[in-house]
C-alpha cells in the first residue's frame, strides 16, 4: 500500500508542477495544477478537507472550459466552501456536479472524467470503500483529467505534447527513484520517502524557473539571455510539423506566432519556423519574427505615418500592439520610450477603441497575415 501511495503521489505532484510550469500565466493551468498538488498532499495526509481541494479546483478548471465567463464568480465561492468542507466534507462536491453537468455537450471527455472522480471522491468522503482503493481511483482520474488539460492547452498553442511530456516524466521519475529508493532501503519514515520523493521531482520540473531566479540574483547582467536560451532549448520538443493545407488552421498558428512575437523562446516552438532556412533555432526564429514584421508591413496604408480611419485598423492592432509592445488596458504598464507616434497610438487605443473590438481586430489582421504567409509558400 505504501508503494502504490508513494507512486500516486509523485505522479499526481510531477504532473501538477508540470502544468504550472508550462505556462503560469495562464488560469486554467494553475486550477487544474492546484487540484494535482492538493491530491498529492491528500495522499500523505488523506484528511476529506485535503481532499476537497482537488474537487473545488477541478471545478475552475471545468467551469474555464465550459464558462469562462463564470469563473470570477466561483473564484469568490471557493473559500466558503472550502470552510464548509471542515463541517460537511461532501459539500464540495455539490459544485463539482453541476459544473460537470454544464460540460456534457461542450467538454464531453472533461465532464465524463468529471462523472469519475465524482464518484470516486464520494467514495471516499463517504467512507464507502477502503481508502486502499477509493484514493488510488481519485489519483487515476486525476492524471487522466491532467494530461487532457496538458493537450488542451498543447492544442490551443499550436505545439506537440508528447515527447516534452514524456522527456519531463522520464527525468523526474529517474529522479525520484534515484533519491526516494536511498530514503525506503535504509528504513526511513515514510513522510521523509514522500517529501524526498517530492523535492526531487520539483528541482527537475521546476529547473528552469529556479535557473532564472538563480541568474537574476547572481548574474542579472545576462540573465535574460540565458532565460531565452533555456526557453529555445525547452521548446524544442513541443514544435510539430507545418500542415498548410487548411488555411483556418494555418491562421490560427499565425495568430498564436504573432502573440509570441517578442519572445524567441517561444517563437521556437511555432511550426511557422518551417517557413524559414534551416540553421540554429534562434537564428530561425528572429528570422521568423522578421516574416511576421514584414507581413504587418504590408498591412500599412501609404498615407502618411499614423492614421485612425478604417484602414488602418488591422495594422494599428498589430504593430502597436506586439511589435512596439504597447499595452492601452494593462494598469500595470508603464512606458517611459514611447515616441509622439506610439503616445498617439496609446491615447487612441484607451479612448477610442474597446479591448473586445481591438481583439477582433487582431484575429481579422493575423488572417490576412496568414494569406500573406500562405502566398509566399506558394511562390516557392
Amino acid at each position: 500500500m505504501f508503494g502504490l501511495s508513494l507512486l500516486v503521489c509523485g505522479l499526481a505532484w510531477w504532473l501538477g508542477l508540470y502544468l504550472l510550469a508550462r505556462d503560469p500565466r495562464k488560469p486554467l493551468l494553475w486550477w487544474a495544477g492546484a487540484g494535482l498538488i492538493g491530491y498529492a498532499a491528500a495522499v500523505v495526509v488523506p484528511d476529506p478537507v485535503l481532499l476537497g481541494v482537488p474537487a473545488l479546483a477541478w471545478t475552475g478548471a471545468i467551469l474555464l472550459l465550459a464558462r469562462p465567463e463564470w469563473i470570477r464568480w466561483w473564484q469568490l465561492a471557493v473559500v466558503p466552501f472550502l470552510v464548509a468542507s471542515f463541517w460537511l466534507p461532501w459539500v464540495v462536491l455539490l459544485p463539482l456536479a453541476a459544473v460537470t453537468a454544464l460540460a456534457i455537450g461542450k467538454r464531453t471527455y472533461f465532464s465524463l472524467v468529471g462523472v469519475m472522480f465524482g464518484l470516486s471522491a464520494a467514495a471516499f468522503l463517504l467512507r464507502l470503500l477502503p481508502d486502499a482503493v477509493t484514493l488510488p481511483m481519485i489519483g487515476f482520474d486525476l492524471v487522466v483529467f491532467g494530461v487532457l488539460v496538458a493537450v488542451t492547452d498543447a492544442v490551443e498553442e499550436g505545439e506537440a505534447i508528447r515527447a516534452d511530456m514524456l522527456r519531463s516524466l522520464v527525468i523526474a521519475g529517474f529522479t525520484a527513484v534515484l533519491f526516494g529508493s536511498q530514503v525506503v532501503l535504509f528504513g526511513g519514515p515514510d513522510l521523509l520517502a514522500f517529501t524526498t520523493v517530492a523535492a526531487a521531482i520539483a528541482v527537475q520540473v521546476l529547473a528552469n524557473p529556479l535557473a532564472s531566479v538563480v541568474d537574476r540574483l547572481a548574474v542579472p547582467a545576462v540573465a535574460a539571455e540565458r532565460a531565452e536560451l533555456r526557453e529555445a532549448a525547452e521548446s524544442l520538443p513541443r514544435r510539430r510539423p507545418l500542415v498548410t493545407e487548411d488555411p483556418a488552421e494555418f491562421a490560427r498558428l499565425t495568430r498564436k506566432a504573432l502573440s509570441h512575437y517578442g519572445d524567441l523562446g517561444k517563437l521556437v516552438a511555432s511550426p511557422l519556423i518551417a517557413l524559414t532556412d534551416d540553421g540554429p533555432p534562434l537564428d530561425r526564429a528572429a528570422r521568423l519574427k522578421g516574416l511576421l514584421l514584414a507581413s504587418i508591413q504590408r498591412l500599412k496604408p501609404v498615407d502618411g505615418d499614423f492614421g485612425t480611419s478604417d484602414e488602418w485598423r488591422y495594422y494599428n492592432a498589430l504593430y502597436f500592439y506586439y511589435v512596439k509592445g504597447i499595452r492601452p488596458y494593462s494598469v500595470r504598464t508603464k512606458r517611459e520610450d514611447l515616441d509622439a507616434e506610439d503616445r498617439r497610438a496609446l491615447q487612441w487605443f484607451v479612448t477610442q477603441v474597446p479591448e473586445r473590438t481591438l481583439h477582433n481586430w487582431q484575429n481579422a489582421a493575423a488572417r490576412l497575415v496568414a494569406a500573406d504567409l500562405m502566398a509566399g509558400v506558394g511562390s516557392v
